[in-house]
């Protein structure tokens, strides 16, 4: 396999982004911020959004001043007695039907399901999709996927980890309830009215990683897991990942056995289908699998064997419905090389597709050949540390106009902001799980200068919503300010340009149409 460069900690014009052209209610109502939700699926609404939409908003917009992660704004210097400020819009702010500010209509979409089967019966027609699911792992990059969805009208998936998106907040700050709240204020900021689906991405003991640094047994992280389900469910998740491949329990290098696989999956399906028929819910599609050796999965025999285990298990317990519409399988990607097995991808589809199933890629960040995901017949896609890499870069890029500033004009405070994001990303010591064997035990300074930077630019998504970090991001933005209207808007779309480049060798542009109920 080739290595990724990014691994190496190198960047240029080899990555997609350089080398392609560029429930708050049930049964279709109105939710709030204008999103309409139908059968656990976003349907983007959008507000006026000329001068009098900006009017009303500075009229009715509260300032909370917190740690979270917020739209950072370039209007108050920390350093100068500001505070970090999450603007929210109060309880029932666009509450509203329309689509436009000439109120145009909502546009319903189908569920999860049923867009798996249209993307197969879309195949057999000749039409080829893979729909792309960004990693949320930041404000910046949360906003980038709706801009991206709304301007090229395509449908995007957010996969958010127990790490990211919690009920403690997570590393983002958010709980699954407002994740899907800053979905519909960003659906609403770019007038979307392409189909949004807030997934979870690998909900299974352990997975989490306080469960493990805590030595969490087996009964008390299932536990937790039980609950975020739960808070996903009630906030309007489409999707949930069921991931039980990791066990701490384990001798190191054991894997968990198939039996134990397939047992716990369906226990924790059925934890949520019964929590979501006795809430009234509706209903919410799956996907089971990993793409880590640790699952056991890599095996195609044994991913064979698992897929039937599971279908028999899901029958005997009366949950037929709750079969995955997505199958996490090893194409070849992972943290370090960025090749797409497209013999592989396939393969699986030839398994999963007669199940009404399709295959879903995890690692696809800066692969190599990504117009051959939809050609395969591969159903999706996760990309996240591509985009946390694109933000880090972007603010150093910014960093390096605010120097050149300094240089230049008089009675400008530096922000410090590489220092204070460098500092953090080393103290959270979250770096150290990226180490190769050789560099075990090395105090972080005595790496090579290439893996130092790959680290930081890894690792920066843990420390985004630290108060130093975002203090020296919004000093660095008010710095900028001056000669930029809104630096917050040159990190998103540099985000979205990458964003892009998968839309494009996905099939996706002008593809929401597709999916509409």
């Amino acid at each position: 396999m080739r290595h990724r460069r990014a691994a190496a900690g190198l960047r240029g014009a080899g990555t997609p982004g350089a080398r392609h052209a560029s429930r708050s209610s049930q049964n279709g109502r109105a939710g709030r911020h204008g999103a309409v939700w139908n059968n656990g699926c976003a349907i983007a609404s959008a507000a006026h959004h000329g001068g009098g939409y900006r009017r009303r908003r500075r009229h009715l917009r509260r300032r909370i001043r917190l740690w979270s992660p917020g739209r950072l704004e370039p209007g108050k210097n920390p350093a100068h007695g500001g505070g970090l400020r999450l603007a929210f819009h109060p309880p029932g702010w666009g509450n509203r039907r329309t689509t436009n500010a000439g109120g145009g209509n909502t546009i319903p979409v189908k569920p999860l399901n049923e867009v798996i089967q249209s993307i197969i019966r879309l195949r057999r027609e000749g039409t080829n999709l893979t729909l792309l699911a960004a990693c949320p792992n930041s404000e910046a990059v949360l906003e980038a996927a709706v801009k991206t969805a709304a301007e090229n009208h395509a449908p995007m998936l957010f996969a958010a980890t127990l790490n990211q998106v919690d009920l403690d907040g997570g590393y983002t700050g958010w709980t699954p309830q407002m994740f899907v709240e800053r979905i519909r204020f960003f659906a609403q900021k770019y007038r979307c009215q392409a189909p949004l689906y807030p997934c979870l991405d690998h909900g299974g003991p352990w997975l989490k990683d306080r469960d493990t640094l805590e030595k969490l047994t087996l009964e008390e992280t299932m536990s937790n897991v039980k609950r975020s389900l739960e808070a996903c469910l009630e906030a309007g998740y489409a999707l949930l990942h069921i991931d039980p491949t990791v066990d701490r329990s384990l001798p190191a290098g054991e894997t968990v056995s198939l039996a134990a696989l397939v047992e716990r999956t369906v226990t924790l399906i059925a934890h949520a289908e019964q929590f979501r028929r006795q809430r009234g819910l509706p209903e919410v599609a799956y996907e089971v699998g990993s793409e880590e050796v640790h699952g056991g999965l890599v095996n195609f025999q044994h991913f064979q064997r698992f897929l039937r285990a599971l279908r028999a298990a899901l029958e005997a317990h009366n949950l037929e419905n709750a079969w995955p519409c997505f199958v996490v399988a090893q194409v070849g990607t992972d943290l370090h090389t960025t090749y797409f097995d497209a013999e592989a991808a396939r393969r699986i589809f030839q398994e999963v597709s007669p199940l009404g199933s399709l295959a879903k890629g995890h690692y696809t960040d800066w692969v190599e050949n990504p117009q051959d995901y939809p050609a395969t017949g591969m159903g999706g896609a996760n990309v996240g540390p591509e985009f946390t890499a694109e933000e880090y870069h972007a603010l150093r890029d910014l960093a390096s106009k605010e120097e050149a500033l300094c240089r230049t004009h008089r009675g400008i405070t530096p922000s410090g902001f590489v220092a204070a994001l460098e500092k953090a990303v080393v103290a959270s010591g979250r770096w150290q799980k990226w180490l190769q064997p050789e560099e075990k035990g090395k105090d972080f300074k005595a790496l090579t200068p290439a893996r130092q930077s790959w680290l930081l630019e890894t690792g920066a998504r843990y420390i985004w919503t630290q108060p130093e970090v975002l203090a020296a991001r919004q000093a660095l933005y008010h710095n900028l300010s001056a000669v930029m209207p809104d630096p917050n808007q040159y990190v998103v779309a540099r985000i979205a340009r990458r964003m892009d480049a998968y839309v494009n060798a996905f099939g996706l542009f002008d593809a929401a149409g597709y999916f509409a109920a």
